[in-house]
């Protein structure tokens, strides 16, 4: 009979147990996050900006386009006249970026068209892999207030520095034009 209170007591202490490590469980997590050794950021590829898609027209030839855009990441020899830009950025503390925009070329190397994922403009990629931190913006403009603590006195006079002209290093030429 003294057999049912120990597995009672057993149970209760197992299902203790088990809640405590969903807890520890997430304690463990954010400390081991905040101890984990650097992992380099990993960017692959070329960034293609919303401008720099803008910018492409059909009848472009495979040369402009490769000035325009880089060297695609991947052409293949079983689709010759397809380009694929693929980039891809994981960063610690920010989203992972993948972005994929396939040009395709007639015969004779001309762009016919392109298609892909919409891509972000310069100043939103930027924005998308800035980590957000938490921090006070400190006001960069100054009252009128503060700018009269420089504020010349009544009848005092102001020194506008003049410039000197440069000496000439010795053993040098004379100038051209004087």
């Amino acid at each position: 009979m003294t057999f049912r209170p120990l597995a009672t007591l057993a149970l209760l202490a197992l299902a203790t147990l088990l809640g405590a490590c969903q807890s520890v469980d997430g304690a463990t997590r954010r400390m081991a996050e905040a101890f984990t050794p650097y992992r380099a950021e990993v960017v692959q590829g070329n960034f293609v900006s919303r401008e720099q898609q803008l910018a492409l027209y059909e009848g472009m030839t495979q040369l402009q386009v490769r000035e325009l855009l880089g060297t695609p990441l991947l052409t293949s020899v079983f689709h010759g006249q397809r380009w694929d830009y693929i980039f891809t950025m994981k960063r610690r503390g920010v989203e992972p970026q993948r972005y994929h925009l396939r040009l395709f070329f007639s015969d004779s190397g001309l762009l016919e068209r392109y298609e892909g994922d919409e891509m972000p403009s310069e100043a939103e990629f930027v924005e998308r892999i800035t980590p957000k931190r938490k921090y006070k913006v400190p006001q960069l403009e100054a009252t009128e207030e503060q700018l009269q603590r420089f504020a010349p006195e009544e009848g005092e006079a102001v020194a506008v520095p003049q410039s000197q002209p440069t000496p000439r290093p010795p053993g040098s030429y004379p100038p051209l034009e004087e």
